[in-house]
């Protein structure tokens, strides 16, 4: 068959074009590309202007207690220098950037007093300058910052769980463990040497840890999320709930200002009396990560209390302590730990009635040692071997209590 030469051609334009990619709409699957940051002015009019490849809408508001201004736009690749955000000028005094969620990204400016919005806009390129978001502050007071706020319609605040959404509705057999990697998206979490973030590492664990809890094939596993995306911490407790979950693993890394001395993985169980100082640090640092996202708490809903709550909490308690102590028994093998590793606080993300749950430090990121660990691909196989046997002993424990596997 003859082809004509225009099919011919548009045939090797196929042939050489990237695989996956539109040639009618190039620009449409490409991210706005934050490259550069700063901060001008002063006390009485503060500008932030983040330079960008390309135009996007923008959404400004505000944030108290504490005060806070968001801006949330469509998936930007944030490209800034490694100490943007870090140091603040007028009446800034920090920010943060990140992913929300698939298709948003988030900055969340800090602030040291009540302001106003004054501008919130991005300004299209113009003769080879890049586009540029821009955001003016004036001075406020706290009665027209709280009648600022921004209306929740719409979940401006980003707290929608997109994460229990993703989970498979269908009911199986098997008991479902939900694993729930910490921090994630606009909130980083601690920061350790050669870049290394927890949020990086705690999510690489979690994948490993999904494996081979699978594989010994008596629970399957719910990631709370399985990328780079900010979940609330209310949201985290609702994937466990919304799965019927019969054990809950949320996993952290540590850091502190004086690391001497201080290393290795530490397990913390539910307690509304912490057990010692470093834990009670630790719940409340933890305890700020829907803050650091930009997200409002002050309508968050309260467990609902009662005789039955009382009976199902007490129930929980005795099943986190089990399994607790038998994560402690199998990490002492493969693991350096704590030489207190067993300790409790009021972490928010631990408190579904119903779950058995704990949070496991995998070590201090301050800690030459931990962090070189914790990056190491033989110590994570080692760690979630030890932690996905403590998993199929604490299951084989309940069968052999007459505990049935799961409530499906």
């Amino acid at each position: 068959m003859i082809r004509s030469p225009l099919f011919v051609l548009l045939a090797l334009i196929a042939l050489i074009a990237p695989c996956g990619v539109s040639l009618a709409e190039p620009a449409a699957a490409a991210r706005p590309v934050a490259t550069d940051a700063r901060i001008a002015g002063d006390e009485q009019r503060t500008r932030l202007i983040i330079d960008l490849s390309a135009s996007a809408e923008i959404r400004a508001f505000t944030l108290a207690d504490p005060y806070r201004v968001v801006i949330d736009m469509p998936e930007v690749a944030f490209r800034l220098p490694e100490t943007a955000g870090r140091e603040g000028r007028g009446l800034i005094s920090a920010y943060r950037f990140g992913l929300l969620a698939p298709g948003r990204s988030r900055i969340v400016v800090d602030v040291k007093r009540p302001v106003a919005i004054d501008k919130a806009f991005v300004l299209d390129s113009v003769a080879g300058q890049p586009a540029r978001l821009v955001l003016d502050l004036t001075p406020s007071d706290r009665k027209a910052f709280l009648q600022s706020l921004s209306s929740r319609e719409g979940d401006p605040t980003g707290t929608i769980d997109k994460a229990a959404a993703a989970a498979p509705p269908e009911k199986r057999d098997l008991p479902v463990v939900v694993i729930d990697p910490g921090h994630g998206g606009v909130d980083p979490g601690a920061a350790g040497p050669a870049g290394a973030s927890e949020k990086d590492i705690v999510l690489a664990f979690a994948k490993r840890l999904k494996e081979k809890i699978e594989a010994g094939g008596v629970s399957r596993v719910v990631l709370t999320r399985d990328d780079d995306n900010f979940i609330s911490l209310p949201a985290r407790v609702k994937v466990a709930r919304d799965n019927a979950a019969s054990l809950m693993i949320s996993i952290h890394a540590d850091t502190l200002a004086d690391p001497f001395g201080v290393r290795g993985a530490t397990i913390y169980t539910l307690s509304e009396k912490a057990s010692d100082k470093e834990a009670e640090r630790l719940a409340e640092k933890e305890n700020r990560a829907d803050l650091i996202a930009g997200v409002d708490l002050s309508e968050e809903p309260e467990e609902v209390a009662g005789i039955l709550f009382d009976l199902a909490r007490r129930e929980t308690k005795a099943f986190t302590t089990q399994f607790a102590r038998g994560l402690v028994k199998e990490l002492k093998e493969a693991a350096k730990l704590n030489k207190n590793p067993l300790r409790s606080a009021g972490f928010r993300v631990l408190r579904a009635p119903d779950v058995p749950s704990v949070l496991l430090e995998l070590g201090y990121l301050s800690s030459p040692e931990d962090a070189k660990l914790m990056m190491s691909d033989k110590w994570r196989d080692q760690a979630t071997d030890a932690v996905a046997e403590a998993v199929a002993r604490y299951f084989d424990t309940r069968i052999a209590q007459g505990t049935p596997r799961a409530v499906n």
